[in-house]
C-alpha cells in the first residue's frame, strides 16, 4: 500500500498536474456557483466606495466651475475646455493605462491610479491658472480612467454568476451617489471656504481609500491564475480560505488561452485578433454610442429643457432627477439580470431609454409628466451604462480583460467627448430639442442592435451568467 502510494506521487506528474488543474477548476466553479460570502461582499463594497469617489472626483469641475470662471475671469470657450479636461484624461487612462493591469495586476493597477488622482486632486486645490488647473484635472483624469476599469473586473471576477451583474451594478450606483453627494457637499464647502476646498477634500478622500485597498482588497483570481506573479498559490489560497473553500495543493498547468503571448506590455492587438474582432467591434460600438447618448442627456437636458419652454429652475430640477433616477437604475439592472440574461436586460433598457426619450420634449407641455419622464430616462440611461460595464468582462478571458474593458471604456470617452460638440454644432444649425433627443434614441437603438449580437467565449467565467438567465446558469 505504502508503495502503491509512493509511485502515484512519484512516478506520476502527470495525475498530479490533472489533479491541480482539477482542484483550480473547481475553485473558479465553486466561487460561480456558491452564494456569496461576507468577505466577497466586502471586496465589492470597496470597488463600489471607489465608484463614489471617482463620481465626486469627475464632476468636481461642473461642482466649481462658476467659481473658477469668476475667480480667473474665464471665457466660455476656456470654461469648456476645463470641463472636457477631465474626460479626456479618463479616455487617456481607459486606453492606455488600464491594459497594463493584465500585467502588473488588478489591485496594482487600482493603487496606483489612486495615488494618480489623489496628486491631481491635491494639487488642483493649489492651482494657480486655468491652464495649470486644466493639466491637473487631465492627470486626475487617467487615474480615475484606471480606476473605474479595474475596479469594474474585480467586482465582475469575485461575483459569483447569480450576482455578478448586480455586483457590477452597483459600482456604477456609486459612481450616481459620488456625483448626487458630491454636489451637496460641494455647495456647502463653497459657501464656506471657497472652491479649492472642494478639490481638497476629494483629494485627500481619495488617498484615505489607498491604505484601505492595499489592505483588504483581494488581487484578481483570474489574473493570478493567468499570470502566475511572485507568491501566486499563496494569494489564491488566502482568498480561498477567507471565502470559505479548500486551498490548492499547486497551481494548475497554465490554460492554453491564457499562456498565449507575451507576458509583459499591453496586448491590445490581441483584442482585434480574427477569434476576438467581431466582439470587440461590437464592444466599442456599445460603448461609443451609449456614452454618447449619456453625456449628452446628463449634459444637455437642464439647458434643452429651458430652449423647449420651461423655466431655469425647473430645468435644473429635471436635471437633478435624472442623477437621481441613475442610482435607481444601475441596481434595478443588477437585480433583474440575477433572473433574466444579462444581454436581454441591457438590450431592452437600451431600448426604452430610447422610446423615453422620443416623447421626453413633447411631454414637457406637462411640468410633472416632464419631470417624471426625465427620472424614468435617468433610470434607464444609467442602467445601460452599468449594464456595458457588467457585460464586458464576460466577452474576453481572463488574460486580457482589463485591456478590453480599459478600451472599451476609452472608446466610450470618445463617444461622451463628441456628444457635447455635436450637439453644439447641431444646434448652431438651428436643430430642434425634439430632433436632437431623436438622434440620441437612435444612438441607443443601435447601441441595442450591437448588444443583441454579442457572443461570449466558453473560457470566460461568467459568460454563461451574461447569455442565458442566473437561475439556469448556476445548476
Amino acid at each position: 500500500m505504502i508503495r502503491s502510494i509512493t509511485l502515484l506521487a512519484g512516478d506520476s506528474p502527470h495525475i498530479l498536474r490533472t489533479g491541480a488543474r482539477y482542484m483550480a477548476i473547481d475553485l473558479r466553479e465553486r466561487i460561480d456557483t456558491s452564494p456569496m460570502t461576507r468577505f466577497q461582499w466586502g471586496a465589492v463594497a470597496i470597488c463600489v466606495l471607489l465608484n463614489v469617489l471617482d463620481g465626486f472626483d469627475v464632476l468636481v469641475m461642473a461642482f466649481t466651475a462658476q467659481s473658477v470662471s469668476q475667480e480667473w475671469g474665464l471665457s466660455g470657450s476656456a470654461l469648456g475646455l476645463l470641463l472636457s479636461a477631465g474626460l479626456f484624461g479618463m479616455a487617456a487612462g481607459s486606453l492606455f493605462l488600464a491594459p497594463w493591469a493584465d500585467t502588473i495586476g488588478r489591485r496594482g493597477m487600482i493603487l496606483l491610479c489612486l495615488g494618480i488622482a489623489s496628486i491631481g486632486m491635491l494639487a488642483s486645490a493649489v492651482s494657480q491658472s486655468a491652464l495649470q488647473l486644466g493639466l491637473l484635472r487631465a492627470l486626475t483624469g487617467v487615474g480615475i480612467g484606471g480606476i473605474l476599469a479595474s475596479s469594474n473586473v474585480i467586482a465582475s471576477e469575485y461575483a459569483s454568476n447569480r450576482w455578478r451583474a448586480l455586483a457590477v451594478s452597483l459600482n456604477s450606483t456609486g459612481y450616481a451617489v459620488g456625483a448626487t453627494v458630491g454636489g451637496i457637499i460641494a455647495v456647502v464647502l463653497q459657501n464656506s471656504y471657497g472652491w479649492r476646498s472642494v478639490f481638497l477634500f476629494g483629494g485627500v478622500c481619495t488617498a484615505v481609500i489607498i491604505p484601505v485597498v492595499y489592505l483588504r482588497l483581494p488581487e484578481s483570481l483570474d489574473f493570478l491564475l493567468a499570470r502566475r506573479p511572485a507568491h501566486a498559490l499563496a494569494r489564491i489560497n488566502a482568498f480561498a480560505v477567507r471565502a470559505g473553500h479548500q486551498p490548492l495543493a499547486a497551481l494548475p498547468a497554465p490554460r492554453q488561452a491564457d499562456d498565449s503571448g507575451p507576458r509583459s506590455g499591453v496586448r491590445v492587438g490581441s483584442l482585434l485578433a480574427p477569434r476576438q474582432r467581431r466582439s470587440t467591434v461590437l464592444v466599442w460600438a456599445a460603448f461609443f454610442l451609449t456614452m454618447f447618448a449619456f453625456y449628452f442627456v446628463t449634459s444637455w437636458t437642464p439647458k434643452l429643457l429651458v430652449e423647449a419652454g420651461l423655466s431655469a429652475d425647473q430645468g435644473i430640477t429635471g436635471g437633478v432627477l435624472l442623477n437621481l433616477g441613475g442610482i435607481f437604475g444601475a441596481t434595478l439592472l443588477g437585480a433583474l439580470s440575477a433572473r433574466f440574461a444579462l444581454k436581454r436586460v441591457l438590450a431592452s433598457y437600451m431600448v426604452i431609454a430610447g422610446a423615453l426619450l422620443v416623447v421626453f420634449v413633447p411631454a414637457t407641455v406637462a411640468v410633472v409628466v416632464a419631470f417624471a419622464l426625465g427620472a424614468l430616462i435617468g433610470v434607464f440611461v444609467n442602467g445601460c451604462i452599468a449594464g456595458l460595464y457588467a457585460i464586458t468582462p464576460s466577452v474576453y478571458a481572463p488574460s486580457v480583460r482589463a485591456t478590453g474593458v480599459g478600451w472599451g471604456i476609452g472608446v466610450g470617452r470618445l463617444g461622451a467627448i463628441a456628444s457635447p460638440i455635436v450637439a453644439g454644432a447641431l444646434l448652431d444649425l438651428h436643430w430642434s430639442p425634439t430632433q436632437l433627443y431623436l438622434l440620441v434614441a437612435g444612438a441607443l437603438v443601435l447601441a441595442a442592435v450591437a448588444v443583441g449580437r454579442l457572443r461570449f467565449e466558453a473560457h470566460t467565467a461568467d459568460a454563461r451568467s451574461a447569455d442565458t438567465p442566473a437561475s439556469v446558469a448556476t445548476h
